[in-house]
């Protein structure tokens, strides 16, 4: 059974990736299938390729201070697509009261600078539904879906 997919992005124009690539690195580490997509990314962008991938978490990192429009627009984007179903993560240079703001707006975590490595880890999986995958081709199974070759 493989592990949960989880896509991370970086959204606007925030630059500095070296922290979603740790947190990438560690994630597949633990078992996670990670897709990342990179820089600059947009709302609609994200939300779209999490629908594609068949993604079981979004994971976002905003250091730009930009975390609230960013959240406000991916939580949009996700019920526009129909993907309400996808948790939403956010981590990066987040306020504890932009923090608050940003579960109450609908984002299901947040990990502000400084959280430590296997906290976020755990976490994330968790949120995914350990192998998460897994879980929602087998609901497209049982509603009727064939799985496609080699899944289980």
């Amino acid at each position: 059974m493989s592990g949960p997919r989880i896509l991370l992005a970086k959204p606007g124009l925030d630059g500095h990736d070296r922290g979603i690539k740790v947190i990438a690195f560690a994630l597949r580490d633990a078992g996670a299938e990670v897709i990342y997509l990179g820089l600059r990314q947009r709302p609609a962008a994200i939300v779209a390729a999490a629908v594609a991938e068949d993604a079981d978490l979004i994971g976002i990192s905003v250091l730009s201070g930009a975390h609230l429009p960013l959240a406000e627009q991916i939580l949009a984007q996700r019920a526009e697509q129909g993907a309400a179903h996808i948790p939403v993560v956010m981590g990066g240079t987040i306020p504890a009261a932009h923090a608050a703001a940003l579960r109450a707006m609908g984002v299901d975590a947040v990990y502000p600078v400084g959280s430590p490595l296997p906290e976020v880890v755990t976490g994330l999986i968790a949120m995914a539904g350990g192998s998460g995958a897994s879980r929602h081709r087998a609901s497209a199974t049982a509603a009727g879906a064939q799985p496609m070759i080699g899944e289980s």
